[in-house]
Formats: C-alpha cells, sequence, structure tokens
C-alpha cells in the first residue's frame, strides 16, 4: 500500500475497523459489520460509502435485499484488508483504538520507521496542515507510540520523529511500500 491510498484510506474513522472484519470473516451485511463495531450508525454508513467509492468493496451481485445489501471485498480491497487487519491486530485495546481511528494517525506511523524532520512528514502527507500534523504528533508522543528526539549534529539542532513501541509495531503492519 503507498501513503496516498492510506491517507484516503484512513480519513473515515471506521474504514480499517470494516476491512479488518471482512477479512476476518464478519459477513458482508451492515447489521453484523455495525454489531462488531462501537461505531454509530452515521459516521459507520459513511465508512462503508467512502469504501464503496475507493472501490475497495463491492455490492455483492445478487445477494442481499436491495435495503440490505452485501457488500464483498475487491481485489484491491483484498489487499488492504490483510494490511487493516494486521494494524488492528497490533492495537486490541478499545481505548487505543480512538488514537487509531484519528485521521492522520496511520499515515503518520507509516512514515516514521526512521527518524523523520516536521518538514519532511508535512511534504509527505500534503495536503496535511502544520496544525493537524503538530497535534498529531503531540497526541502520538503522549501515547509513547512516537519518539521525538532533537537532532544536535547540525548547525541548527532539530527535532525528529520516529515511531516507537506500539508505534513501531503499527508501521511494521503496514509494510508502506512506494
Amino acid at each position: 500500500m503507498d501513503i496516498k491510498t492510506l491517507v484516503n484510506l484512513t480519513s473515515r474513522a471506521w474504514s480499517l475497523n470494516i476491512l479488518a472484519l471482512l477479512h476476518s470473516g464478519v459477513p458482508g451485511r451492515q447489521a453484523p459489520l455495525l454489531e462488531a463495531t462501537p461505531a454509530s450508525r452515521t459516521s459507520f454508513s459513511a465508512s462503508l460509502d467512502h469504501l464503496v467509492q475507493l472501490k475497495l468493496i463491492e455490492r455483492n451481485p445478487g445477494h442481499g435485499h436491495p435495503l440490505r445489501p452485501e457488500f464483498r471485498l475487491t481485489p484491491a480491497g483484498r489487499e488492504a484488508a490483510i494490511v487493516a487487519h494486521r494494524i488492528m491486530a497490533a492495537v486490541p485495546d478499545d481505548k487505543e483504538l480512538a488514537l487509531l481511528r484519528r485521521n492522520w494517525t496511520v499515515p503518520i506511523l507509516a512514515l516514521v520507521k526512521k527518524p523523520k524532520r516536521f518538514s519532511i512528514l508535512k511534504s509527505d502527507l500534503a495536503p496535511i496542515t502544520d496544525r493537524a500534523l503538530s497535534n498529531s504528533l503531540h497526541q502520538l508522543e503522549d501515547r509513547n507510540w512516537v519518539k521525538r528526539e532533537i537532532e544536535l549534529s547540525a548547525r541548527a539542532p532539530f527535532p525528529t520523529y520516529c515511531a516507537a513501541n506500539k508505534g513501531a509495531d503499527i508501521n511494521h503492519a503496514i509494510a508502506l511500500r512506494g
């Protein structure tokens, strides 16, 4: 999975959950999927529609009632579902899943396998704003998923960010390419 796809995928809170559930064998109807998550019906439906737009899931032709359709993974969705399942398995705690559902958490963790500067992260995650990146990095630091260090070898010292602890586990689960 590349970073652009990952940013698009994680822009809805429940997208990773839905893909992981489909990968683990939960039936592809809205009711069983919704029951398996603590999501509200509105945000869950928005995430489901988002996955359809990204062509990661599709309506299963010939199955389900028109008002209660059944969904299945597309070939691209199967690949994304494997990654989503690995990410969700790395964070089994419900309290920590709240941070994982935030827009920029997973894309940031995907990029910080090695120490990176703020400016590099910002350019790699365009269109992220300075504020969104800063807030996300603070939340990840507070949870000890990202380690912030000051690089003193240059003339002007600067901070770098690198995945740590669960953040490193999630980075490894993503296995970003490109």
